[in-house]
């Protein structure tokens, strides 16, 4: 005999779509939330690897700045040594000429002139020497800057002051600047300034012997 069933089927598949559905739902909800934890993951990899990044660049900068400081630091000593060294040359060149500016000095006085003083007056590119002395005549003075004029050592003599007192002579006092190694090398003939030390030699030689004029 055939069995008739006679229990509701359509509720019975209701039941199953909706526990299909609700276990669809639960696997999805459940993939989201996997899927969110491990994109969560990846971007605290991203930032913790960046941050790592950031610390060590920002370690080597430190270094760099430190190596920086460290070439200035060189840079800075390496420019006073050289400063050092160009104060050495220029001494150990000054040296031999001192020694033949006291020759040329010797050399360029003539006779019945006498110097009581010899003094340096300036410093730098062009060094003068201030010459006090006595002389028989103005006419002495006149020669010794001729003298100077034509010196390999020293130009560009002045006269200062010409003074006339009651002993015998007249103290004078005239500057002239030393000439630079350089210069020695070429010409020892009067140089560019030649004409304006002719200029003061004659107004040093409008002095006559007597002194009249101070």
């Amino acid at each position: 005999m055939p069995r008739i069933n006679l229990l509701p089927w359509r509720e019975g598949q209701r039941k199953e779509r909706k526990l299909a559905f609700l276990v669809a739902l639960g696997v999805a909800a459940i993939a989201a939330i996997v899927t969110t934890f491990a994109v969560y993951l990846m971007f605290d990899s991203m930032i913790s690897g960046q941050e790592r990044r950031n610390a060590m660049l920002r370690t080597q900068i430190k270094l760099l700045d430190k190596q920086i400081e460290e070439i200035n630091s060189l840079e800075s000593e390496k420019q006073k040594f050289i400063a050092r060294m160009e104060i050495i040359e220029k001494l150990q060149r000054s040296r031999p000429e001192i020694v033949h500016v006291f020759d040329q000095i010797v050399k360029t006085l003539p006779d019945g002139v006498y110097l009581t003083g010899v003094q340096q007056v300036g410093s730098g590119a062009v060094r003068r020497l201030k010459f006090e002395g006595v002389a028989q005549s103005s006419t002495r003075v006149s020669t010794f800057m001729r003298n100077i004029d034509a010196s390999q050592w020293l130009r560009n003599p002045e006269l200062e002051v010409v003074q006339t007192g009651k002993g015998p002579g007249s103290s004078f006092t005239l500057t002239a600047d030393e000439a630079p190694a350089a210069d020695t090398d070429e010409s020892s003939g009067p140089g560019p300034g030649a004409g304006a030390a002719r200029n003061k030699i004659r107004k040093a030689s409008l002095y006559d012997d007597s002194g009249a004029r101070q």
